[in-house]
């Protein structure tokens, strides 16, 4: 028996959906009943009627999970999967907001932990948050914690006031604009897709900025062949998926996660197996913030 399929005869024992970001590695996708961005995942969470859901992501996606579906068991494949980027804000700069402006939003990117979220009044993804800023009825914005996902939703939403703070993704922040001018040069009708995590001057080649599943989905329309992509490696599945008859091209340094990269078909097989990594969150007050956060999230997206 391969390990593909003895996951899927685990499943059928536990009564277990598996739910696999963009960004884990090629066979953990191939083993998932539904991949997708952040956005996609936390819709599909909610809809699941499995007893389990396994996670084949980072602790905050975890987190959500539990948060949406606390009835159900969630495990994660590697407890110790974690996003450094949704660490990255204190209380003290949000409470610092809150007092200097009377009419805020404290606007979350799903990229952060529940306790995060408890101090948001809505959490948002790449996919939603120009949609959801735009119909929040607050003047100023504070986008937490990644400031180039703040830059981007600004500059499509002029008419709110944005505070920024100081957190990004490494991943993405870290991506050189030279790296994709030359990548051009090399190949001048590709066109450029990118993640709004990415840096301004990355941002600023772009021939369309979007989400995970944006950058997927103007591939898979365009018809175009040619594409150079600005965000984590993982997607590369997705994209030859859908897109065979085209090329894809990374920047030279590969923009790799090693925290999704985690994730294997061993561990996933043992949290089947053993029920072990399961994610817990208690039922007080600041978990049941959180969870509003997300609840409004799918409300108002």
């Amino acid at each position: 028996m391969t390990k593909q399929e003895e996951i899927q005869k685990l499943k059928e024992e536990k009564d277990a959906v598996i739910l696999a970001h963009y960004y884990v590695s090629p066979e953990v996708q191939e083993a998932a009943d539904y991949i997708g961005d952040s956005y996609f995942l936390s819709k599909k969470a909610v809809e699941m009627t499995h007893k389990t859901i396994v996670f084949c992501g980072v602790s905050f996606m975890g987190e959500s999970a539990k948060l949406l579906n606390p009835a159900k068991t969630v495990l994660m494949p590697d407890a110790d999967a974690d996003c450094p980027m949704a660490h990255m804000v204190t209380r003290e700069a949000v409470e610092r907001a809150r007092e200097q402006y009377a009419d805020l939003a404290v606007v979350c990117y799903i990229n952060s932990t529940a306790e995060i979220k408890s101090w948001s009044d809505v959490s948002v993804t790449s996919a939603n948050a120009v949609q959801i800023v735009k119909n929040l009825p607050n003047k100023y914005i504070l986008l937490i914690p990644d400031k180039n996902l703040a830059h981007f939703v600004a500059e499509k939403v002029p008419e709110k006031h944005f505070i920024y703070n100081d957190g990004f993704c490494p991943i993405h922040e870290n991506m050189r604009a030279e790296e994709i001018r030359s990548l051009k040069a090399q190949h001048p009708s590709a066109k450029v897709l990118v993640h709004p995590e990415c840096n301004r001057d990355v941002l600023g080649l772009a021939d369309y900025i979007g989400s995970t599943s944006g950058i997927i989905d103007f591939a898979k329309n365009s018809t175009d062949t040619a594409f150079i992509i600005g965000t984590e490696s993982g997607v590369r599945y997705a994209l030859q998926q859908a897109r065979k008859d085209a090329v894809f091209f990374f920047p030279q340094t590969e923009p790799v996660c090693t925290d999704m990269k985690r994730i294997t078909l061993d561990k996933i097989i043992d949290v089947l197996k053993n029920g072990s990594n399961e994610v817990n969150m208690d039922n007080g007050q600041a978990n049941a913030a959180a969870k509003r956060t997300l609840t409004r999230m799918l409300a108002l997206a």
